[in-house]
Protein backbone atom coordinates (compact mmCIF):
# COMPACT_ATOMS: atom_id res chain seq x y z
CA UNK A 1 0.00 0.00 0.00
CA UNK A 2 1.09 3.57 -0.47
CA UNK A 3 0.03 4.96 2.72
CA UNK A 4 2.07 4.94 5.29
CA UNK A 5 -0.25 3.57 8.24
CA UNK A 6 2.33 5.28 11.22
CA UNK A 7 0.15 8.48 10.72
CA UNK A 8 -2.64 6.84 12.63
CA UNK A 9 -0.80 6.76 15.52
CA UNK A 10 -1.85 10.44 16.77
CA UNK A 11 -5.37 9.10 16.49
CA UNK A 12 -4.94 6.14 17.56
CA UNK A 13 -3.50 7.06 20.91
CA UNK A 14 -6.99 9.23 21.73
CA UNK A 15 -8.68 5.81 22.25
CA UNK A 16 -9.31 3.95 25.37
CA UNK A 17 -10.13 0.05 25.00
CA UNK A 18 -11.01 -1.13 28.72
CA UNK A 19 -11.23 -4.66 28.89
CA UNK A 20 -13.35 -6.92 31.51
CA UNK A 21 -11.86 -9.89 33.84
CA UNK A 22 -15.32 -11.81 33.06
CA UNK A 23 -14.24 -12.56 29.38
CA UNK A 24 -16.99 -9.50 28.35
CA UNK A 25 -16.87 -7.27 25.06
CA UNK A 26 -14.06 -4.46 25.64
CA UNK A 27 -15.61 -1.04 26.44
CA UNK A 28 -14.12 1.86 23.77
CA UNK A 29 -13.96 5.27 24.71
CA UNK A 30 -12.48 8.55 23.70
CA UNK A 31 -12.65 10.29 19.77
CA UNK A 32 -10.76 10.80 17.07
CA UNK A 33 -11.76 12.70 13.52
CA UNK A 34 -12.00 9.58 10.96
CA UNK A 35 -11.03 7.14 13.58
CA UNK A 36 -13.74 4.18 12.88
CA UNK A 37 -14.49 1.01 14.93
CA UNK A 38 -15.64 -1.68 13.07
CA UNK A 39 -15.14 -4.77 15.29
CA UNK A 40 -15.31 -5.25 19.35
CA UNK A 41 -13.87 -8.33 21.05
CA UNK A 42 -13.35 -9.59 24.75
CA UNK A 43 -9.65 -8.21 24.51
CA UNK A 44 -9.63 -5.98 21.64
CA UNK A 45 -11.69 -3.32 19.49
CA UNK A 46 -10.99 -3.10 15.32
CA UNK A 47 -10.57 0.32 13.48
CA UNK A 48 -10.15 2.08 10.34
CA UNK A 49 -8.95 5.46 9.86
CA UNK A 50 -10.27 7.41 7.13
CA UNK A 51 -6.50 8.74 6.14
CA UNK A 52 -4.94 5.75 5.73
CA UNK A 53 -7.61 2.91 3.76
CA UNK A 54 -6.73 -0.25 3.67
CA UNK A 55 -5.36 -0.77 6.82
CA UNK A 56 -7.06 -2.22 10.75
CA UNK A 57 -5.61 -1.67 13.99
CA UNK A 58 -6.57 -3.72 16.81
CA UNK A 59 -6.35 -2.01 19.99
CA UNK A 60 -5.82 -4.01 22.81
CA UNK A 61 -6.70 -3.41 26.59
CA UNK A 62 -4.45 -2.78 29.39
CA UNK A 63 -5.87 -6.23 30.64
CA UNK A 64 -4.83 -7.91 27.72
CA UNK A 65 -1.88 -6.03 27.14
CA UNK A 66 -0.81 -7.18 30.56
CA UNK A 67 -1.50 -10.86 29.67
CA UNK A 68 1.06 -10.55 26.72
CA UNK A 69 -1.91 -11.11 23.95
CA UNK A 70 -1.18 -8.58 21.53
CA UNK A 71 2.39 -9.88 21.54
CA UNK A 72 1.10 -13.48 21.27
CA UNK A 73 -1.42 -12.51 18.44
CA UNK A 74 1.75 -10.74 16.54
CA UNK A 75 3.97 -14.00 16.77
CA UNK A 76 0.93 -15.61 14.74
CA UNK A 77 0.82 -13.12 12.15
CA UNK A 78 4.33 -13.44 11.21
CA UNK A 79 4.37 -17.30 11.33
CA UNK A 80 1.13 -17.01 9.29
CA UNK A 81 2.75 -14.99 6.33
CA UNK A 82 1.78 -15.97 2.74
CA UNK A 83 -1.43 -17.60 3.43
CA UNK A 84 -4.27 -15.71 1.50
CA UNK A 85 -7.07 -16.74 4.19
CA UNK A 86 -6.35 -14.47 6.71
CA UNK A 87 -5.52 -10.76 7.18
CA UNK A 88 -2.07 -9.30 6.05
CA UNK A 89 0.32 -8.19 9.05
CA UNK A 90 2.12 -5.16 8.38
CA UNK A 91 3.36 -3.77 12.07
CA UNK A 92 2.16 -2.69 15.30
CA UNK A 93 2.56 0.18 18.07
CA UNK A 94 2.62 0.03 21.26
CA UNK A 95 -1.08 -1.28 21.83
CA UNK A 96 -2.20 -2.34 18.47
CA UNK A 97 -1.48 -4.30 15.72
CA UNK A 98 -2.00 -2.89 12.07
CA UNK A 99 -3.23 -5.50 9.63
CA UNK A 100 -4.62 -5.29 5.93
CA UNK A 101 -9.04 -4.39 5.92
CA UNK A 102 -10.74 -6.75 4.98
CA UNK A 103 -14.28 -6.08 3.61
CA UNK A 104 -16.83 -8.58 3.32
CA UNK A 105 -20.28 -10.09 5.62
CA UNK A 106 -19.61 -12.61 8.45
CA UNK A 107 -21.21 -15.73 8.52
CA UNK A 108 -23.53 -14.28 10.93
CA UNK A 109 -24.66 -11.75 9.11
CA UNK A 110 -25.14 -13.98 6.06
CA UNK A 111 -27.62 -15.90 8.34
CA UNK A 112 -29.48 -12.60 9.70
CA UNK A 113 -29.75 -11.09 6.16
CA UNK A 114 -30.39 -14.41 3.84
CA UNK A 115 -27.34 -14.31 2.24
CA UNK A 116 -26.37 -17.79 0.86
CA UNK A 117 -22.98 -19.44 2.27
CA UNK A 118 -21.30 -21.01 -0.90
CA UNK A 119 -19.72 -24.58 0.44
CA UNK A 120 -16.26 -22.55 -1.33
CA UNK A 121 -16.28 -20.73 1.95
CA UNK A 122 -16.03 -23.93 4.01
CA UNK A 123 -12.69 -25.29 1.87
CA UNK A 124 -11.66 -22.39 2.32
CA UNK A 125 -11.45 -22.64 5.78
CA UNK A 126 -10.49 -26.10 5.98
CA UNK A 127 -7.77 -25.83 3.74
CA UNK A 128 -6.52 -22.36 6.13
CA UNK A 129 -6.78 -24.86 9.09
CA UNK A 130 -4.50 -27.53 7.37
CA UNK A 131 -2.22 -24.46 6.23
CA UNK A 132 -2.24 -23.55 9.54
CA UNK A 133 -1.72 -26.52 11.39
CA UNK A 134 1.06 -27.04 9.07
CA UNK A 135 3.23 -24.11 10.91
CA UNK A 136 3.07 -25.44 14.10
CA UNK A 137 -0.02 -23.47 15.32
CA UNK A 138 -3.54 -24.53 16.52
CA UNK A 139 -6.43 -22.95 14.61
CA UNK A 140 -9.33 -23.31 17.06
CA UNK A 141 -11.64 -20.19 18.06
CA UNK A 142 -13.18 -20.48 14.06
CA UNK A 143 -16.69 -19.25 14.59
CA UNK A 144 -19.56 -17.23 12.65
CA UNK A 145 -18.34 -13.48 13.53
CA UNK A 146 -14.47 -14.40 12.43
CA UNK A 147 -15.32 -15.93 9.23
CA UNK A 148 -16.38 -13.10 6.34
CA UNK A 149 -17.39 -13.95 2.89
CA UNK A 150 -15.39 -12.01 0.46
CA UNK A 151 -15.92 -12.13 -3.92
CA UNK A 152 -17.36 -15.85 -3.02
CA UNK A 153 -14.62 -16.98 -1.12
CA UNK A 154 -13.88 -17.41 2.22
CA UNK A 155 -11.09 -15.50 4.61
CA UNK A 156 -10.39 -15.62 8.99
CA UNK A 157 -9.89 -12.55 10.62
CA UNK A 158 -9.17 -13.41 14.12
CA UNK A 159 -5.66 -15.84 15.17
CA UNK A 160 -5.78 -14.84 18.40
CA UNK A 161 -5.99 -18.41 20.01
CA UNK A 162 -3.63 -20.11 17.38
CA UNK A 163 -1.23 -20.20 20.19
CA UNK A 164 -3.09 -22.02 22.54
CA UNK A 165 -3.69 -25.76 23.06
CA UNK A 166 -6.89 -27.77 22.88
CA UNK A 167 -9.79 -27.81 20.14
CA UNK A 168 -12.80 -26.04 20.92
CA UNK A 169 -14.24 -28.17 18.17
CA UNK A 170 -16.39 -24.42 17.38
CA UNK A 171 -15.50 -25.13 13.32
CA UNK A 172 -15.88 -28.71 13.63
CA UNK A 173 -19.66 -28.33 15.07
CA UNK A 174 -20.16 -25.75 12.43
CA UNK A 175 -18.79 -27.37 9.57
CA UNK A 176 -21.70 -30.37 10.70
CA UNK A 177 -24.67 -27.84 10.68
CA UNK A 178 -23.73 -26.39 7.49
CA UNK A 179 -23.85 -30.33 6.05
CA UNK A 180 -27.04 -31.16 8.25
CA UNK A 181 -29.29 -27.96 8.88
CA UNK A 182 -28.06 -24.98 6.58
CA UNK A 183 -29.64 -26.62 3.43
CA UNK A 184 -32.87 -26.39 5.12
CA UNK A 185 -32.59 -22.85 5.86
CA UNK A 186 -30.17 -21.59 3.14
CA UNK A 187 -31.25 -17.98 1.47
CA UNK A 188 -33.74 -17.38 4.59
CA UNK A 189 -33.23 -14.49 7.02
CA UNK A 190 -32.63 -15.92 10.66
CA UNK A 191 -34.14 -13.59 13.47
CA UNK A 192 -31.32 -12.80 15.81
CA UNK A 193 -33.79 -14.22 18.80
CA UNK A 194 -33.25 -17.48 16.91
CA UNK A 195 -29.31 -17.07 16.91
CA UNK A 196 -29.27 -16.43 20.20
CA UNK A 197 -31.21 -19.08 21.29
CA UNK A 198 -28.95 -21.65 19.86
CA UNK A 199 -26.19 -20.19 20.78
CA UNK A 200 -27.11 -20.04 24.17
CA UNK A 201 -27.93 -23.45 24.40
CA UNK A 202 -24.69 -24.42 23.35
CA UNK A 203 -22.92 -22.62 25.58
CA UNK A 204 -24.41 -24.39 28.17
CA UNK A 205 -24.05 -27.93 25.46
CA UNK A 206 -21.60 -29.81 28.46
CA UNK A 207 -23.63 -28.44 31.15
CA UNK A 208 -27.03 -29.91 29.89
CA UNK A 209 -24.92 -33.30 29.48
CA UNK A 210 -26.70 -33.45 25.84
CA UNK A 211 -24.95 -34.94 22.31
CA UNK A 212 -24.47 -33.05 19.84
CA UNK A 213 -26.71 -35.24 18.58
CA UNK A 214 -29.47 -33.84 21.03
CA UNK A 215 -28.89 -30.48 20.74
CA UNK A 216 -28.92 -30.80 16.84
CA UNK A 217 -32.89 -32.02 17.00
CA UNK A 218 -33.41 -29.09 19.23
CA UNK A 219 -32.30 -27.15 17.16
CA UNK A 220 -34.30 -28.18 13.82
CA UNK A 221 -37.11 -28.54 16.25
CA UNK A 222 -36.34 -24.55 17.02
CA UNK A 223 -35.99 -23.86 12.82
CA UNK A 224 -39.03 -25.99 12.07
CA UNK A 225 -41.57 -23.54 15.04
CA UNK A 226 -39.85 -20.38 12.96
CA UNK A 227 -40.54 -21.36 9.63
CA UNK A 228 -43.98 -22.37 10.35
Amino acid sequence: MNVDWTIADEALRSIIVTGSERNEPVIVSGFAEGLRCIGIGTDAAVFTYDRTPGYAFKIYSDLALALGKKDMEKQVYERLEGIPYFPVYYGCGERYLVMSHESGVTLLDCLLQGIPVPERVILDVEEARALVSGRGLNPRDIHLKNVILQSGRGKVLDVSEYALEGDDNRWEHLVWAYRFVYPGIEGIKIPAWVLDAIKNGYARLDQANLSLDDFAQRVSQLFSKFLK
